[in-house]
């Protein structure tokens, strides 16, 4: 008994795929079942309760802002909702991404630039991001940009450091190896170490896309138009759960879809970096 326990629970033990599928749903399955129980004694008390609506209700609500098209400015509301998200979550990653690689990259090979750098930068992931967005708002306004620069600033940091650590963590003796081949000090960086530096940026994307939708989420539901944070934030006031919980699910899958596609880049085009990292 404790040796057949040992195989399933232990600490190497090996799940076969069936049993990986059903211990990864179940947790679902089960908090799908205590909200359904939930809503239901809530709506045999109050028929009208909007704190637990039903599944019925949040279907209706979806159905009407996803294919219904506004009066006013003739959208499809949850459409340009994410739209908008998206513009702005894509412009702030993306920015973040490529400086922190040449950042992260130029500071683990010169001690010139690491010594410059790496101070005012660790300083800088150490401020709350969320503490600047007053004052962003106050120095460059509340357009698109500003939105933006919170989320560059939040992940900014945190992608040159891990990169700066990975590049450090390069065996010297390849950078030895290419200078003495007569490979120029410049190429070694593009040559060497960026093609090595591309999944752990990758990798390095996908834990910052959770804090990058926390700012994006801050940023517009306090000054903005459009959007999944400001539609949130707005349906707030009406206690219109049966569309904020569906917004909230939405979030969900979209940031769940990247992470899985960002893994599976990795595993399809940088396979050796698995196997290095286990």
């Amino acid at each position: 008994m404790v040796s057949t326990l040992s195989k399933t629970w232990g600490l190497y033990s090996r799940i076969p795929d069936p049993a990986r599928i059903i211990l990864s749903i179940t947790p679902f399955v089960l908090l799908i079942v205590v909200y359904l129980f939930a809503s239901h004694l809530r709506h045999l008390e109050n028929p009208n309760d909007k704190i637990l609506p039903t599944i019925s209700q949040m279907a209706s609500a979806v159905y009407e802002a996803s294919m219904v098209p506004e009066k006013r400015t003739g959208h499809y509301m949850m459409l340009s909702d994410t739209i908008a998200s998206l513009k702005r979550i894509g412009i702030g990653v993306a920015l973040a991404a490529s400086l922190g690689l040449v950042m992260g990259v130029s500071m683990g090979l010169y001690p010139m630039m690491r010594a410059l750098s790496l101070p005012l930068i660790t300083f800088i992931s150490i401020i709350p991001p969320l503490s600047l967005l007053p004052i962003l708002f106050v120095a460059i306004g509340v357009d698109e940009f500003a939105k933006s620069a919170l989320i560059f600033i939040g992940t900014f940091p945190l992608i040159t450091r891990d990169i700066h650590h990975a590049v450090e963590q390069i065996p010297s003796e390849q950078i030895t190896k290419a200078m003495t081949l007569g490979v120029p000090q410049y190429s070694i960086a593009y040559a060497i170490v960026l093609p090595q530096m591309l999944p752990r940026l990758i990798n390095s994307v996908r834990l910052c896309l959770g804090p990058a939708w926390l700012f994006l989420i801050a940023a517009e539901a306090i000054a903005s138009t459009d959007g999944l944070g400001y539609r949130i934030f707005l349906l707030r006031r009406y206690l219109a759960m049966d569309l904020i919980i569906p917004y909230v699910l939405w979030i969900t899958i979209i940031g769940f879809s990247f992470d899985w596609l960002l893994k599976k880049v990795i595993a399809w085009e940088y396979s050796w970096y698995l196997v290095s990292a286990r």
